[in-house]
């Protein structure tokens, strides 16, 4: 899969303890994206946060609970505004964002590319 130069990248802002249909919501979006075929999806832990509520969310020494988490997934725009519809209605509360990105790698470098250097 080739993704072009401009890309569009969606970020999706939820909470550790999110979940849908009985899963984790972060689980079940990564699900989601790979079933839709995008190009690729990253969730990320937060360490800190707080949201619409204002509650800060942060690592204590012990575990912490709901600690905010981050997907980003990138693709070419038309598959980004093909996916945002099972996006919105997977997540309740939650913050998504869409902004255009430039991609200047995806994937590996082929034998090909690697000699050509």
């Amino acid at each position: 899969m080739q993704i072009p130069g401009e890309a569009s990248r969606l970020r999706i802002h939820i909470g550790a303890n999110d979940t849908f249909e009985g899963r984790p919501l972060a689980d079940a979006i990564i699900a989601r994206a790979r079933e839709a075929g995008l190009a690729g999806a990253t969730a990320w832990r937060g360490i800190e946060g707080f949201g619409g509520t204002s509650r800060i969310h942060r690592v204590e020494l012990v575990l912490s609970h709901d600690l905010p988490i981050v997907i980003e997934i990138i693709d070419e725009a038309e598959q980004i505004d093909r996916f945002l519809p099972v996006v919105q209605q997977m997540i309740g509360t939650g913050l998504v964002t869409r902004d255009i990105v430039t991609v200047l790698r995806y994937g590996a470098t082929t034998k090909t590319q690697a000699a050509a250097c």
